[in-house]
């Protein structure tokens, strides 16, 4: 993934996310409110992190368990279809999680050892604050919908945090292109 593509990506990921927000609108918010206990979210986030983590399993090389990859990759399957039925509550949260710290690695390999642009930083500091969350969130996914709560109790919240994200990522998207 080259620099510009692994900072423009998170940049409009941001922006869409910040005008959601910003727009505060009831639809919105009942769509933000319900995606933690979503069964419809779950299969999107949850399964696509699934999948993509299948994926890498089974691209391992002989140094990582390459040798060992159709016992893992029928493991870990088995254990994330199963996930479905004995763990429902929060999977949509645990989805998000995997697919951040998933993407951690080619956003983060796209500026390693690029010291050349020091503009890079606002794109690394923003993954490292992903995977944080995600880790949190990934150990207690009910802190999302706690949050949520908080965040749509009061309209101006939304308004806030919206605006912030979309400015950085408008801040982001701007950066892309001057690499």
């Amino acid at each position: 993934m080259s620099l510009l593509l692994a900072t423009l990506l998170p940049g409009l990921l941001l922006v869409l996310l910040g005008a959601a927000l910003l727009a505060n609108n009831s639809g919105i918010m009942a769509m933000f409110k319900s995606v933690p206990r979503s069964n419809a979210a779950a299969g999107i986030f949850f399964g696509g992190g699934a999948l993509w983590f299948l994926y890498v399993i089974w691209h391992l090389s002989p140094a990582d368990f390459g040798d060992f990859r159709g016992p893992l990759a029928i493991a870990f399957g088995t254990i994330a279809a199963l996930a479905f039925w004995y763990v429902p509550d929060f999977l949509s949260v645990r989805g998000l999680a995997v697919l951040m710290l998933l993407s951690a690695s080619p956003l983060l390999q796209a500026g390693y050892m690029d010291f050349n642009h020091p503009q890079v930083y606002f794109q690394k500091v923003l993954v490292y604050v992903g995977i944080c969350l995600a880790i949190w969130l990934g150990a207690q996914p009910w802190r999302l919908r706690d949050f949520n709560e908080w965040l749509f109790r009061s309209a101006g919240r939304a308004r806030a945090l919206g605006g912030g994200v979309l400015a950085y990522g408008l801040l982001l998207t701007v950066l892309a292109f001057t690499y």
